[in-house]
């Protein structure tokens, strides 16, 4: 289960040839917190290759140590220009400032967003127009969890989980693909879903649902973008652990999940978004409509 950090509401064109040096010496993010023994040590970080130079990309939910900031850390470290965006306003300044301190101003701005609020949305794009010229790649990391039995389930609870996490994706997507249509420039939209899409876990009904309706959406998306050059997919990532996470479960839960795991261990934030990468990038081209497990857990 990848429970998000908070309610966020919130290139070039690809020529013959994309090849860039590396953007520079590889930056060791900060360890992760760490609940119980692991089988399996997680691998050491991977420098960036500028798999994404010259391309602007929006963040949603990237403030703090989840997996919003790691996409939008990997991403500057891949050579894009990053707008981040978060509906914490503090937190997100802080993420700004301590990404343009290591990466430079130019490549990170930021922007809050409530993702519940279409016209936050579309300032979000507007920003990015406005600072880089163009919107080349969408990352949907906005989503809010919580735990409650569905017999003891509120509507306010039932709504408000899917108004963020599956609406929010629908009004993101729906504001990028008009963008991407209307510039004629192609795109790309890489969504977050969950393996809690896929499987049964009590007290997750609302979770669930949204989840699972965020893959359908990107597989319907990804078939009426297909006709104006964008690709649209999702990674579903199962337990990835930060503080945050560590501060609002129990380490029974924790423990619980990360024994599902084939590896033996929880994933690290920038694993999941070294496949973002992937999916942002050219190497996965051919890609629409798929949702990738992050995990051994999958149907």
């Amino acid at each position: 289960m990848t429970q998000p950090t908070g309610p966020d509401r919130r290139t070039e064109p690809s020529g013959p040839d994309r090849r860039t040096e590396p953007t520079g010496p590889s930056r060791t993010p900060p360890p992760a917190y760490v609940p119980g023994p692991s089988r399996t040590p997680p691998p050491a970080y991977v420098p960036g290759h500028g798999l994404l130079a010259g391309r602007t990309a929006v963040v949603t939910a990237a403030a703090g140590a989840g997996i919003g900031g790691a996409t939008a850390r990997r991403f500057l470290e891949e050579g894009a220009r990053v707008l981040v965006s978060d509906a914490h306003t503090r937190r997100l300044k802080e993420t700004e400032a301590a990404l343009a301190a290591e990466f430079g101003a130019g490549a990170v701005a930021s922007q809050p967003c409530d993702v519940t609020d279409d016209t936050q949305v579309q300032a979000l794009y507007d920003t990015a127009e406005r600072l880089h010229g163009r919107l080349d790649i969408l990352v949907n990391n906005a989503g809010l969890g919580g735990t409650a039995e569905l017999a003891d389930m509120t509507d306010e609870q039932w709504n408000r989980v899917l108004d963020v996490t599956l609406g929010g994706t629908f009004r993101c997507t729906r504001a990028a693909l008009r963008r991407f249509r209307d510039s004629g420039t192609g795109g790309v939209v890489v969504n977050n879903a969950s393996v809690v899409g896929w499987r049964a876990q009590a007290g997750q009904a609302h979770y669930a649902a949204a989840k699972a309706g965020v893959m359908a959406l990107t597989r319907s998306a990804a078939i009426e973008a297909a006709a104006y050059g964008v690709r649209v997919n999702a990674v579903s990532p199962s337990l990835a652990m930060h503080p945050h996470l560590a501060k609002v479960t129990t380490a029974e839960l924790l423990d619980e999940l990360t024994a599902r795991e084939a590896l033996g261990r929880y994933a690290e934030p920038w694993e999941v978004a070294n496949v973002i990468v992937f999916l942002a990038g050219e190497y996965s081209s051919y890609m629409t409509g798929e949702t990738v497990s992050v995990s051994s857990q999958h149907p």
